[in-house]
């Protein structure tokens, strides 16, 4: 059997996520990182987008948001303020979060209030991206 890492997902609500995978492929802030057993030690930021575990052949997938990231040669370790499998998101809930956000940024707010709604933006933008990639073609 090939070599595994332990991927885990942690939000402060939950650990979303808790597997032995063959590889990881995460958000990084400078592009995708591609992450193997033995991979090099690493910490670093992720953005909003796609996680992509596999194992076996079968890929599982999840829309993160902003967070911080610890790799080493037997751990994936991602600690975020969202993790939503793919399977679990609801594309009309989010389209219409989407909608709101961008509809409040036309609006007069404070530069507190924008920060907050770009964030909310961001992290419904990761989900749509990742729903919509695992329809069937």
């Amino acid at each position: 059997m090939a070599a595994t890492l332990k991927l885990e997902i942690v939000t402060p609500e939950a650990t979303v996520f808790s597997e032995e995978v063959h590889m990881v492929t995460l958000p990084g802030i400078d592009g995708q990182i591609g992450v193997y057993p033995e991979h090099v030690r690493l910490i670093t930021q992720i953005a909003p987008g796609e996680v992509l575990a596999t194992r076996d052949g079968r890929d599982s997938v999840l829309a993160v948001g902003a967070g911080v990231v610890e790799i080493t040669g037997d751990h994936v370790a991602i600690l975020t303020d969202m993790a939503i499998r793919a399977e679990h998101i609801d594309e009309a809930r989010i389209e219409e979060a989407r909608a709101r956000a961008a509809a409040r940024l036309n609006e007069k707010i404070s530069d507190e209030e924008v920060a907050s709604v770009n964030a909310s933006l961001v992290r419904a933008l990761a989900q749509l991206h990742v729903k919509r990639r695992q329809r069937p073609r």
